[in-house]
């Protein structure tokens, strides 16, 4: 028998690395408060620490999203593996020449394009789809910020009769030097 309540459980597990973030830097603050030679800059550093993990670990959880969708996503060794139902593929981190998010009939998938022109489409509510934020993280000019905040903004689902591609298809990040170069 528990005594906590298990949707309390489940939101403490979901918010559980903002929460360890938090507290180290909670516990830097104290040990920068001691004072000393010795202390202050092991706190200030503990702090920093605690700081940058507990944002980390904010962006990383908005962006996971709720719902369930088919396919299961793996990120290993700077590769990016899709197993869906029908469709699946690989792509390469080095290979990744454009990240898009579409919106159709109103579910959004990541729409990953190599360098080569081959396409990976990815619904964002797929089983391991929040390992995609560590291993977008890596790739060179990438604003994170503006990848979590286009999850986060409720684009309105499009009607199957008319498309607007400014409301459906969304460019997220580009690989520079990764066109035609004229001489």
């Amino acid at each position: 028998m528990s005594f906590i309540r298990p949707e309390l459980l489940a939101s403490a597990r979901r918010w559980h690395e903002v929460i360890l973030g938090a507290i180290l830097a909670t516990f830097g603050l104290w040990t920068a408060t001691r004072g000393g030679y010795f202390l202050t800059p092991i706190g200030l550093a503990l702090l920093a620490l605690g700081l940058g993990w507990a944002l980390t670990a904010f962006r990383r959880l908005r962006f996971q999203q709720e719902g369930e969708a088919p396919g299961i996503v793996r990120v290993t060794e700077a590769q990016i593996a899709y197993y869906g139902p029908r469709t699946g593929g690989f792509v390469g981190l080095p290979d990744l020449a454009e990240i898009r998010l579409l919106t159709l009939r109103g579910r959004r998938i990541w729409k990953l394009k190599q360098g080569d022109g081959q396409l990976l489409h990815i619904p964002v509510e797929s089983d391991g789809a929040e390992t995609l934020f560590d291993a977008f993280a890596t790739l060179p000019g990438i604003d994170m910020a503006a990848v979590v905040a286009a999850l986060g903004s409720d684009a309105p689902p499009s009607d199957s009769r008319v498309i607007a591609l400014n409301e459906v298809d969304r460019l997220l990040w580009t690989r520079k030097g990764a066109g035609i170069v004229a001489v």
